[in-house]
Parts: C-alpha cells; structure tokens; sequence
C-alpha cells in the first residue's frame, strides 16, 4: 500500500469505530515513516495511531538502539514492541540465554514508557513458548510488566494453535493482573476461533487486519470478529450505526488494494446471504432466522436471492419484487416463468450476476417485453495475415451490420479490436440514433465462460457483460456454442433494460406520430359533447 493509500484506510477504521491502528514500523522503510509523519493531520477522533517495532538488539542499550530512536521520533502516543516468550526462539533465531531475551524486554518497555504515554507489548510465540515451558512464557510477561507495559498482548504467532489450547495459556497470563490482548494468525484457519476463545478467557484487545489478510495465510480477521463479538457475545466494540458500515470497509480495503472480493466472506461478502434453494428461499420469506444467523442490515449487507434450476416460486416472486413487478407466488405466470427459467438454466443460463436479463425474461413471460429493434443482417470480417497469428492488431475485424428499428432500416460498417469490440460499435452507432437514452450506457465488465467443454472448440459458452449508466450496474447474459451469437444477446439485453427501466417506448417515425395525432384529434372532435 501507498502512503495515501494507508492514510486513506486508516480514516476509514477510525470512521469504523477502530480503538488502535498500527500504523507500521518505522525503523524499517522510509513509506511507514512518511506515513507517521503525514498521519498527524488526519485528525482521527476515535482511533490512537501506534508505532510497532522490536526490543532493543543485544549488546546495545535503548539511547544507541536505531529501531528504538525511530519509534519516538513518530511522536504518537502508544508504541507497540514485540520480544520473544519462547526459549526457541531465544537459543535459535536470536542466539541468546533466555536471561539476557528477558533483561532485552523489561529494558525495552521501561525505557519507552518514560517517554510515551502507552507501551503495548506483543509476545511472540506466547502460545508455542507456553506449551513448552509455561514458566519462562510467563517470566517474559512478567518482565514486560516490571518494565510497565500497559497491555500484554498474548501472540499465537505460528497460527498452528488450537482454541482449546489458546484458553488455558490465556487464563494463565490473566492471573498476572495487567490487561491482556490476543493476536493471531490464521494457519490453521482458526485465527477468529482463537481470538473468541481469548476473549472469552479475558482478552480485552483483539489484534487483527480488516478482511485477515496478512503475512502466510493471513491474520485474524476483524470484519468476522467485531459482529461476533458484538451480536452474539453482547459485547460493544463500535456503535450499531458504525457496525452498519462492516461491509463498505471490507469491499474499500479490497479496492484500494485492488483485490477480488471474497464472496463467500462471512457477514459481509456477496453470497453471505444469498438463498438459492426454493425451500429455503420459501422458509426465509416466512421468517428470515430459519436460514440467516443475523439480520444483513446489521453489518450493512442485503438479503440476495438467487435464482437456478434448484429454485422454486418464492425465488421468482421475491427476484420479481427485486426488480420491481409484482408476481403471485401460486399464480400461473410465475409457475410458467419458473419453468422457462429452468430451462434456460439446463441450456447455460445463469442470472445470479445477471438481473437484468433475469427481469427481460419476466416481460416476456408477460408479453409485456417491448420490441425496440431487430438485427437484419449480420456480417464479422477478422482479418488474420502474416504477423498476426499471435496477436491481433488494432482494427483487425470489420462489421456489417442492419438493423430495423420500427418501420425504419439502418445499417453501418464499424472496426474493432476483435469482434465483439466491433459488434458494439456497430450496434452503438445505430440504435444511438433512435434512442438518445443510450448515449449514458457503457460496457464496462465483459467475461466468456466455458458451460460444456466436452466439445472442445465448439464447446457451449457463457458471457456475462456488466453495463453502466453512471447511476446503475446492471448485468446480462447470453449463452451459444458461437461466442458472437452470445455476445450479441448480452449486448441487446444489456441495451433493452435500460430502455426499459427509464419507460422508454419503442420508436415511432416522425410520419406515423402525425398520422397518429391527426386521427386522435378527429375522433375527439367527432365525440359527443357533455
């Protein structure tokens, strides 16, 4: 991450209701010092920014110790350091006696604390160091506390630790009396369970990162730790107006650093209440705890409701009401519209990120779906020469394409960069024409999936385009064994939604408005008067 990028992220966990932000080790790399220089300004309200570092190196005291001098000199008010609990770690990665690692610790902390106002210390190895000689993790405790470390934050730092094997050791180090904080990682992929299970032995801090990401395999994740603790444990960590804005922190930080979210994340990710079974979705409609552990809104995500061929009416009345039309669940318009859908879902469809066809396939079951225009003809020139068999070159496919609008035809010629490219253009520069509304709508998400692949080349595809009008993302699908032919389907979907959403109707000529005017006006003047 940048230095605006962490700035940026550390206005967004103060605005979350974040207690500390750790905001990197100075002595390190100039980009976490110029971070700590510029983070001044941020005028956080809620949040202390800390500085993180080490204890002191062996044979050099706290005035000559460089990472030491480099933690003041970020001004904050707390400083976090980090020194071993376990003998291991002593003998083998820092070639001292375990004497000298706790005279490092208790110099460290004293030091620090008479010049800043809150020393946390992170133990690590606590849990590994604990298992093997419980003594000596405890000594390097009390050494922290004889030093006058504020917190004494208990690190699970090999993440291969179990919870029942966290709670004892944490309420062994509770019985020293200081105020204790738990930080794990996810190895074992029981970071959050190990975090729980801390505090419920005591453990008043929870260290973590917003959607566990982290050094391996990531760090305990905050965004399932905070609505753990808070809606199932009765524990307040933020307000509920804070909680509410889980879910746009969590899909922020994947953004600014330019990660897929996970969709199946828990609270907040899109799939974490997603109902695709009909009787789930029918069992949900009656009463959302039969299949949701919390209500969505709590941590600022929605209810989805999906639709395939595991679907039943509640899915298609619910999806319908998504989108605005109203269906009865045991009506006939809904049972013919759930079976068309499973049809189309035995063909390839697929309308999970795909509402907008979802809803033209509603209209049509209605026979409500207005016409707007009609491809006539359709014709894909790719050249492929000498020198383009690995790549292709820029306007290397020509398209000819005609179109009916109404009673009108048109037809145009455009370049692209590969035929869809040109398709596009073609069909853009056409229906443009006839309808101004489009002039707003742009692609902006195209993807070929592979449905069948037994045969091989002429195998049956999958594209799903995303499309924009600057107010909203809507998402169209069209399914072939040619990728044109499904191309061009998501495209015309893509276009009628937006037409249709706006209430635009299709296009009459300029000559039959007039003729239709004319014989409104004549029926009205031969109409008897009251």
């Amino acid at each position: 991450m940048s230095v605006p990028d962490k700035l940026q992220m550390a206005k967004l966990l103060d605005e979350l209701g974040v207690h500390y932000i750790e905001g990197g080790w100075p002595g390190s790399n100039p980009r976490d010092e110029a971070f700590f220089a510029e983070a001044k300004s941020l005028g956080l309200t809620r949040a202390k920014l800390a500085a993180f570092g080490s204890t002191r190196r062996s044979g050099i005291n706290c005035d000559q110790d460089s990472n030491l001098q480099a933690l003041l000199a970020t001004g904050v008010g707390c400083i976090t350091i980090f020194g071993k609990s376990w003998k291991l770690q002593c003998t083998e990665a820092l070639r001292i006696e375990p004497s000298e690692n706790l005279e490092l610790i208790f110099d460290s902390v004293r030091y620090l604390k008479e010049r800043v106002g809150e020393v946390l210390f992170d133990a690590e190895h606590f849990f590994d160091g604990y298992a093997d000689d419980p003594d000596y993790a405890l000594a390097a405790l009390k050494a922290a506390i004889e030093g006058g470390a504020d917190y004494l934050v208990l690190c699970e730092t090999n993440g291969g630790a179990l919870p029942h094997d966290v709670a004892p050791a944490v309420k062994a180090a509770r019985a020293l009396g200081r105020p204790l904080g738990i930080h794990t990682h996810n190895d074992s992929e029981c970071a959050v369970a190990n975090a729980i299970a801390a505090v419920r032995e005591g453990a008043s801090m929870v260290q973590g990162t917003i959607n566990g990401v982290g050094e391996r395999c990531g760090n305990a994740n905050l965004v399932s730790i905070i609505p753990a603790l808070q809606l199932k444990m009765g524990m307040q960590c933020v307000t509920p107006e804070q909680l509410a804005r889980l879910r746009h922190v969590a899909r922020t930080f994947d953004e600014v650093v330019n990660r897929t979210p996970w969709m199946q994340q828990p609270y907040v990710g899109l799939s974490a209440f997603a109902h695709k079974g009909g009787v789930h979705v029918d069992a949900v409609k009656k009463n959302a705890r039969t299949y949701e552990h919390i209500d969505p809104v709590l941590v600022g995500n929605e209810r989805r409701i999906l639709l395939s061929d595991l679907s039943g009416r509640a899915n298609v009345q619910l999806k319908a009401a998504e989108l605005g039309v109203e269906l009865d669940q045991k009506g006939s318009d809904t049972m013919r519209i759930l079976n068309h859908l499973k049809e189309l879902e035995n063909r390839g469809y697929q309308f999970e990120g795909a509402g907008a066809s979802f809803r033209l396939v509603v209209d049509d079951a209605l026979r409500r779906r207005p016409s707007y225009f009609t491809l006539k003809n359709l014709e894909v020139h790719v050249g492929l020469g000498e020198g383009h068999q690995t790549h292709g070159a820029q306007g290397d496919t020509i398209v000819r394409m005609a179109i009916r609008v109404g009673e009108e035809e048109a037809e145009t010629e455009a370049a692209g960069e590969g035929p869809v490219h040109a398709i596009d253009r073609a069909l853009r520069s056409l229906v443009d024409r006839f309808y101004p509304e489009l002039n707003k709508v742009r692609l902006v998400d195209y993807k070929v999936r592979v449905v069948s692949s037994g045969d091989g080349t002429g195998s049956v595809v999958r594209v799903l385009i995303q499309s924009s009008d600057g107010d909203e993302v809507w998402g169209t699908v069209g399914v072939s064994p040619n990728i044109i032919h499904a191309s061009w389907e998501a495209l015309v979907d893509a276009l009628d939604y937006k037409l249709v959403k706006d209430g635009v109707q299709p296009f009459v000529p300029r000559s039959r408005r007039k003729t239709a005017a004319q014989t409104t006006r004549a029926r009205n003047s031969e109409a008897p008067k009251r």
